[in-house]
């Protein structure tokens, strides 16, 4: 490898190159951020062509250096890197923001060398940290992850969860790069460029940080080189710099963010191609990986063991969760489990009984965790399933529906659903969940309702591309199915027919127990009724819906622990909207509800068996 000084003038070069790549970019576009990517071109260029090894040609081989860009604004940046590394032809650039083209406005892995999504600001840390703690812990691997920020995203909450797990697991192989270009959209950010602050605060949270001229090359591979030797924490870049770094007239005011330069785009460049030594100039080096990241298969997740219950024992389906989870991670290696604090709620300290290596403690952070767990999970070098109670899964949203745009594959359980978790209260009641799950495209949504269909729906979320939600219980639930009970994604379960029944209950978790002992009441009274366990809300078994219904005369009843919007009942709606003669009866929790004893509570919110023995005689008589 040239030296620094070897390099300065080629990569100063080629930092203005990038500049006037996004100049010319964002103004075909007429969109775009052209003084965000300013503001980090050198930085850009000093890692691409000096520090990063990766292969050109495979730009997510395993062994490759990881990159996470999350100002994901300034993606114009990125893709010129890209392009200049000779991944793509430079003149592709010019189709930025076309809607044929895969260079979005901001980064998505529709392209081959993007790993996440980005652009919602502060989420690409956490991602970053998940890349890292795989890198050191599963793949044992020399690759490192680097993540660059923007200063005003440095703000985000979900950016400090970031560092504290970084700090606090002393993640030596990653190096977060703040760019603090000092002016934010509409105002500067917070701290400007008070540089000391940023430093003392990095230091705080257990980085080695290192304060930089964001704009010198050889301070720069000075920087770098120095967070590659520290050995016992992770390390951060905090960059000075200017937005619109080298742009006349335009450099470090206000009101030209996310501007395209317009008229002034010819004399922006005319004066950056003045700087440079060398118009022509191409990376003369990019270094190649060290080849040891290990092969890697996903595929073929599989219990150790059968279910092993009796039909008739009471199990909460939480615990059945970590029994699973226990048995997936015993028979594959690359199964692994994330929890916020709450593993002796959730079950997932079962992991730790097969290998506390494969255990990653997140804390009270469930941003971070599902970030983590969209990280550990990248390139399928895991199998990742992160658990927490299912309402704090609320504030993770927006990970969430990123990590949708990232095409991750990341399996999350959301356990003490609804009103039947008790006493706690409406605080820890997740009643919302069903509908954030189903809102998310292609996510697969399982609600099992015994010990027997949890421990299968773990298994095929296991093998199921997207995000998975599983929705567990805190009660305890009888076993319904037999061990030898086989499911899949999208196919319900009839636990309760005759050749009489009037109407047709769709229900899970705790109110199919309350549905079971409900159609003994009406059986009792020569009240027959059919009784359907979805399983998957989504994709929910439309045929079985719209054909058991009709044979019930066209009678339904949705019974769900969870808000009418967005569950159960929104869910069969939706698969009878275009059936004549058929009407839906929804209960759910109509109310924001209270502490009290789990059955009472079933009781006052209309979910228990004397409310759906009243709800089919009123449909009934329909």
């Amino acid at each position: 490898m040239p030296s620094a000084l070897e390099q300065q003038t080629e990569l100063q070069d080629l930092a203005h190159k990038l500049r006037i790549h996004s100049v010319n970019m964002t103004t075909a576009s007429k969109s775009g951020h052209p003084t965000s990517c300013s503001s980090m071109a050198e930085i850009m260029s000093v890692l691409f062509y000096r520090v990063m090894k990766y292969s050109v040609a495979e730009p997510k081989h395993p062994s490759n250096d990881r990159f996470i860009l999350s100002k994901g604004h300034a993606a114009p940046i990125l893709y010129a890197a890209w392009a200049e590394a000779g991944l793509f032809p430079a003149s592709d650039l010019m189709n930025l923001r076309k809607i044929d083209s895969d260079l979005e406005g901001h980064p998505t892995p529709r392209l081959n060398f993007i790993d996440v999504a980005t652009g919602s600001l502060g989420q690409g840390l956490s991602v970053a940290c998940g890349m890292a703690y795989a890198g050191k812990h599963f793949d044992k691997a020399s690759y490192r992850t680097y993540c660059l920020m923007g200063d005003g995203e440095s703000m985000e909450g979900n950016i400090w969860e970031a560092l504290n797990f970084a700090g606090f697991y002393k993640l030596n192989n990653l190096c977060a790069i703040i760019d603090v270009n000092r002016l934010g959209q509409s105002d500067p950010a917070p701290l400007q460029h008070d540089m000391e602050t940023y430093k003392k605060r990095l230091e705080s949270f257990g980085f080695h940080a290192i304060v930089v001229d964001g704009h010198d090359i050889l301070e720069l591979c000075k920087a770098f080189d120095e967070a590659e030797s520290v050995l016992d924490k992770p390390t951060c870049l905090i960059a000075k710099t200017f937005k619109g770094k080298y742009f006349p007239d335009i450099e470090n005011l206000m009101n030209w963010h996310g501007k395209a330069l317009g008229d002034k785009t010819a004399s922006v460049v005319e004066h950056v191609e003045a700087l440079m030594k060398n118009p022509a100039v191409k990376p003369s080096f990019i270094a190649p990986p060290t080849m040891d990241a290990p092969d890697v298969n996903i595929s073929g997740v599989a219990l150790s063991d059968p279910p092993a219950y009796n039909l008739g024992d009471k199990l909460a389906t939480r615990q059945a969760y970590g029994t699973a989870l226990a048995k997936i991670a015993k028979n594959h290696p690359n199964v692994v489990a994330l929890d916020g604090d709450m593993k002796n709620s959730t079950f997932s300290q079962e992991m730790l009984k097969v290998d506390k290596n494969r255990y990653i403690e997140c804390f009270i952070c469930e941003q971070n965790m599902l970030g983590v767990g969209i990280g550990v999970a990248c390139r399928d070098r895991s199998v990742a399933f992160a658990s927490t109670f299912a309402a704090f899964l609320t504030r993770g949203f927006d990970n969430l529906r990123m990590g949708v745009i990232s095409q991750t594959n990341l399996n999350v359980v959301g356990s003490h659903c609804g009103v039947s978790i008790g006493e706690d209260g409406p605080s820890q009641m997740a009643l919302e969940d069903i509908a954030m799950f189903r809102s998310l495209p292609g996510c697969t949504v399982f609600y099992p309702s015994d010990a027997v269909s949890t421990e299968r729906a773990t298994e095929l979320a296991a093998n199921t591309r997207g995000i998975c939600f599983i929705r567990v219980s805190r009660p305890a639930t009888p076993v319904i199915y037999s061990n030898q009970e086989q499911f899949t994604v999208g196919k319900a379960k009839i636990v309760r027919k005759s050749d009489s029944d009037q109407v047709l209950v769709v229900a899970a978790g705790i109110t199919l127990a309350e549905t079971m002992k409900a159609a003994d009441m009406l059986a009792a009274k020569g009240i027959n009724i059919r009784v359907m366990d979805p399983f998957t809300i989504k994709p929910l078994d439309i045929t079985a819906v719209q054909d058991n219904a009709a044979a019930c005369g066209g009678r339904i009843i949705t019974v769900e622990d969870h808000y009418p919007e967005g569950g159960i009942g929104d869910a069969v709606l939706d698969a009878v909207s275009s059936n004549r003669n058929m009407i839906v009866r929804k209960l759910a929790v109509n109310a924001v509800p209270r502490s009290g004893p789990p059955a009472e509570l079933l009781e006052m919110f209309g979910i228990s068996a004397n409310n759906i023995v009243k709800a089919v005689n009123d449909v009934i008589k329909l």
